[in-house]
């Protein structure tokens, strides 16, 4: 089976690209790297010939209100009358968990707009809704700095490593349609600044981590269960120690 994995030379698609072509499978990983834009639409005709599925983990260049909404609007639309020329018979995307509780934050909204562009595609869909990844703990201490404090809003969190997101995104490429949302996360949910305070104390940094007086995530404003599952969902094995002794090794 042919699969297209667009975005599949980023953090999260040469995970999905590697696991599927493991099993035998005909597998695309296509990026501007390698000749396919989304967001252009260039070489998407040809690269989704003769495709089964698609699997969608591209990311935008920029966290900006105005061009995430204008990449995720435009890329969306472009993948569908892609895969429609192409025949494709699952379109599989990932997405965050919460997106559409945290209104102010435009990330959010314009993830919230890829999914109602893949509902309304009429293509056999499933949407994975992940939580934030270990691997982005890093990007999150530093981008709620404030000189020596991190200032982290006083909200759940259950962050998920990367290799399983990809393995559950791999395994759904290759099941029926779910023509709905699954959200998946970590197995460990912790107030979010005991998890940064345990991730610095762990790499060795000495920032102090202080709950945020205004709850909010890169500016939008969260409350306590904005960041985590909130209904059933698909949990994964590897917490907070064990994803640090496997990046130390």
């Amino acid at each position: 089976m042919k699969i297209v994995v667009v975005g599949g030379t980023g953090l999260i698609g040469s995970k999905i690209v590697a696991i599927l072509r493991g099993t035998g499978h005909d597998v695309v990983a296509a990026s501007p790297s390698t000749g396919v834009n989304a967001l252009t639409g260039q070489g998407l005709d040809e690269a989704l010939a003769g495709a089964a599925v698609v699997v969608d983990v591209v990311n935008a260049p920029s966290f900006e209100d105005r061009p995430v909404m204008d990449f995720f609007h435009t890329s969306g639309r472009n993948l569908a009358a892609a895969e429609k020329k192409a025949g494709v018979k699952h379109h599989v995307a990932l997405s965050i968990v919460g997106t559409d509780g945290v209104s102010d934050l435009g990330y959010f909204r314009a993830k919230v707009e890829q999914e109602r562009l893949i509902k309304e595609s009429g293509i056999p869909y499933t949407i994975v809704r992940a939580t934030q990844f270990l691997e982005f703990l890093p990007m999150l201490a530093d981008g709620h700095a404030d000189g020596d404090q991190v200032r982290i809003a006083p909200v759940l969190f259950q962050p998920i490593a990367a290799e399983e997101v990809a393995a559950i995104l791999a395994e759904t490429a290759l099941a029926a349609p779910f023509n709905g949302t699954i959200d998946i996360a970590g197995p460990e949910r912790a107030p979010f600044p005991d998890i940064i305070r345990r991730y610095l104390k762990a790499v060795g940094d000495t920032r102090v981590v202080v709950s945020a007086a205004e709850p909010r995530y890169f500016g939008g404003r969260v409350v306590e269960q904005s960041l985590v599952p909130t209904g059933p969902a698909r949990l994964g094995r590897i917490g907070l120690d064990d994803w640090l002794r496997r990046s130390k090794a």
